[in-house]
């Protein structure tokens, strides 16, 4: 209910259309309301706090690619997001030109899936670059063979694995890639007049540029799209930057590959003699059969140790440990 007028403002009022100082009929076109059309097939299920929420995770989720990504192909990449969008699934389907790099991806402990697209020109120049090449498209555009398919797996993988800690801040998920498709038709994860919210982002390798669209199912984000909204994921992630990561970090270092060497001596003989081994021939080292042997982890000297066997395997027994203080006799 609109606010009551007193006398002493309603006399005041009917003084100013007495002189002219206030327009009637503008009065009238003031008090109508602008009507926007809806469309039921377009239901707007994402809201424009959502679509910035999202953008802000892919924002987190292209400088994790632009970090891991060179890993594989050696080169520098650049991944920005450019946009985000609503559409219905059909219109993004009907937009994509076959053959397509479409992964698909569950998202855990979500229900539903995924769409990751990547441009036909950049999946070329990835598998040129992953195999030693410059990393340049092709010409013209042709079905991935099985070697092909098995290299766009693995950088798919390697992608899709990079969504989990971009979404930590909304909720813990375990994206796994499931397979990948090149034929839209084959890629019908939900109905197509559902709505979906679409990011793209540019991914920029050299002279070489194409598009990587995030297709977001409104179901299958449905039971979390409350905490899309700024406010909750920037206290999240307060939050977690509050924590101590002493325990990821050190889990993260369990799972290191270190070469670690056992040097039984060393010797030096002319290449003749090399070329001239054969099995039963008596190479004579620098140490004695009862002295300790040094172990190098990487190509530093950490330990030494005694010769053994562990059932069928040749081991070691370290008997002490080689600190950075401590000077090499």
């Amino acid at each position: 209910m609109g606010d009551i007028l007193s006398q002493e403002e309603i006399d005041k009022l009917l003084n100013a259309l007495s002189s002219g100082e206030v327009d009637a009929e503008e009065m009238k076109n003031a008090d109508e309301r602008t009507v926007k059309d809806y469309d039921f097939k377009r239901p707007a299920k994402f809201s424009k706090e959502h679509l910035r929420t999202l953008e802000l995770i892919f924002e987190h989720y292209g400088r994790l690619m632009s970090t891991n990504l060179p890993v594989y192909l050696r080169k520098n990449i650049q991944v920005s997001v450019i946009s985000s969008e609503t559409v219905t699934f059909n219109e993004f389907t009907n937009a994509l030109s076959n053959p397509v790099i479409l992964g698909i991806v569950n998202f855990q402990p979500l229900q539903g899936n995924i769409l990751i697209d990547l441009t036909s020109s950049l999946g070329y120049a990835f598998i040129d670059r992953m195999l030693g090449g410059t990393g340049e498209p092709l010409d013209k555009l042709r079905d991935f063979s099985e070697i092909e398919m098995g290299i766009l797996y693995k950088i798919m993988t390697v992608s899709a694995q990079l969504l989990r800690e971009p979404w930590k801040n909304v909720i813990e998920v375990e994206p796994v890639l499931e397979r990948i498709e090149t034929n839209t038709q084959f890629a019908q994860i939900i109905a197509p007049n559902e709505m979906i919210a679409i990011v793209t982002l540019n991914v920029k390798m050299g002279e070489i540029e194409g598009f990587l669209n995030i297709c977001i199912p409104f179901m299958t984000i449905e039971t979390i799209i409350d905490n899309l909204n700024t406010k909750f994921w920037f206290t999240n992630m307060v939050s977690n930057d509050a924590g101590d990561h002493r325990q990821d970090i050190e889990n993260l270092l369990r799972r290191v590959d270190v070469p670690i060497k056992a040097v039984l001596g060393k010797s030096q003989i002319a290449v003749s003699d090399f070329l001239m081994l054969q099995p039963g021939d008596i190479i004579r080292l620098d140490r004695r059969v009862d002295n300790e042997l040094d172990v190098y982890v990487g190509m530093f000297k950490k330990f030494t140790a005694v010769p053994g066997t562990d059932h069928d395997r040749y081991a070691v027994r370290v008997t002490t440990v080689y600190r950075e203080e401590d000077e090499e006799s």
